[in-house]
């Protein structure tokens, strides 16, 4: 859904080239700060060579992560619709 004189998709493409762009310069300043730690900031379990040459600022080892990754997560409460019955309360 674009607007003016834009195509169709074209405000979706931008917002994934604004993505893209983010995630090139998030990479790129871990690489270039070499952030990648020897140890897990967590278990302080060593992290291998291989890990973290492949995910340069890496700072959890492989089972921390899987742990993060597959914590709850809880949200608040909050009706963001603004359904009447919520505006009400």
């Amino acid at each position: 859904m674009a607007g003016g004189w834009a195509r169709d998709g074209a405000v979706n493409e931008q917002i994934e080239a604004s993505i893209a762009d983010e995630l090139a310069r998030l990479k790129a300043q871990r690489v270039a700060t070499g952030e990648s730690r020897t140890h897990c900031a967590e278990c302080e379990e060593p992290i291998p060579e291989a890990r973290r040459e492949a995910l340069p600022g890496v700072k959890l080892c492989i089972d921390c992560m899987q742990e993060r990754d597959s914590a709850k997560q809880t949200r608040g409460g909050i009706n963001r619709r603004g359904s009447k019955d919520s505006q009400l309360k």
